[in-house]
């Protein structure tokens, strides 16, 4: 059980101890005030009261459960002291406490423990007819009928209040887990950001350091370059990677579009950016994502001449040519990226065919409101 459901339950139980112990315990002290007639009476029927008592303190304090089992045969003791020596018919009180708090805490055959219970105080309560020669009427109300039918009452309203308390935990229960997967999410989700920013870089960074090591003895102005821009993407990934560990990190749509312009043309491919609309932060910030793993991609599994980007309101295609015959070894960064649309309400599409690759994202076009409030 988790820390946060044991004390809500301990909360509640503490709630039950100052709202219910106060009454229980002024008619205990009632019942041995009004049926004791001598000190052995008062001494055997408090005795009753004050095991029933126990028993509610040990319940609502959350208490073992092996106490139940002390006050339950000193109460059925005290109830048979009642019947048989003391005539008293609320010498009962003690066990119409302490046996229903008991029963419900029984992992099986509750109901047979709580049919037994009712059984025993009638079948004790019964035996006052071997005794005494009163109105048999009233003896079967005040020692039989009354005492078992209380019993009856109080344990059976305890089964729910033990249902109670059983939701409480299973609400606390789903509670802790949701904790725990909301922060399996982000972890999922900073491993993914962390991905695409360190991810991106590397692969932009080898084939530019290849580069800049064959150039570097017949084009060193060339390599310089190409070190330079390494360096800058370098920086560039440290800078964002802190970002991104002080939750800061937020891809902007035209800053992406004009960074994968450059390496794109570095390559030496031709680039075709159609843009017909702005789109929100939020979208921005998605259709980002989808163009930097795409570009990742391209650099990496693709020999492309000629890649189009065609941008939207609601969202972004992706294609180039040069994309192998065979099928591509599974795009983990893509699958990660599926997931995160669908979880914002857009669809990214992959499609491979005739040495072209089409990679395409989008979102639910914004109505009417949203378009007035954009």
């Amino acid at each position: 059980m988790s820390d946060t459901a044991e004390a809500t339950r301990g909360r509640l139980r503490r709630l039950n101890l100052i709202m219910i112990l106060p009454p229980v315990a002024v008619g205990g002290i009632l019942t041995v005030a009004l049926d004791a007639e001598s000190w052995r009476d008062a001494v055997v029927l408090g005795l009753g009261v004050v095991a029933g008592l126990v028993a509610f303190v040990s319940w609502a304090a959350g208490g073992p459960a092996r106490v139940a089992v002390p006050c339950l045969v000193v109460t059925a003791g005290a109830w048979l002291f009642g019947v048989l020596v003391a005539g008293s018919g609320k010498a009962v009180f003690g066990l119409t406490v302490a046996g229903p708090l008991a029963v419900p805490r029984l992992h099986r055959r509750r109901g047979t423990a709580a049919a037994a219970l009712v059984a025993y105080v009638a079948v004790v309560g019964a035996t006052r007819f071997l005794i005494t020669d009163d109105d048999p009427r009233d003896v079967l109300i005040r020692y039989v009928i009354v005492p078992a039918g209380i019993t009856a009452v109080v344990t059976g309203l305890m089964f729910p209040n033990k249902r109670f308390y059983d939701i409480v935990h299973d609400l606390e229960e789903s509670r802790r887990r949701e904790a725990e997967l909301a922060v399996v999410r982000e972890r999922m989700r900073f491993a993914g950001d962390l991905h695409d920013i360190q991810g991106h870089t590397l692969h932009v960074v080898k084939p530019k350091a290849v580069l800049a090591q064959k150039l570097v003895h017949h084009d060193p102005g060339r390599a310089e370059q190409e070190l330079r821009e390494i360096h800058t993407l370098v920086g560039d990934t440290i800078a964002q990677t802190k970002e991104l560990a002080y939750a800061q990190r937020r891809l902007n749509l035209p800053a992406e579009l004009e960074n994968a312009k450059n390496l794109f043309e570095a390559a030496g491919i031709k680039v075709h950016i159609r843009s017909s609309a702005d789109t929100d932060s939020r979208t921005g910030e998605l259709l980002g994502q989808v163009l930097r793993e795409t570009t990742t991609n391209i650099l990496r599994h693709a020999q492309a001449r000629n890649v189009q980007i065609t941008l939207s309101e609601s969202g972004i295609t992706i294609t180039n040519d040069g994309a192998p015959h065979k099928p591509l070894p599974q795009l983990s960064g893509l699958a990660v990226l599926q997931q995160r649309l669908a979880a914002d309400g857009g669809k990214l599409t992959v499609d491979q065919k005739n040495g072209r690759f089409l990679t395409a994202a989008a979102f639910p076009p914004p109505g009417p409101q949203a378009q007035e409030t954009r």
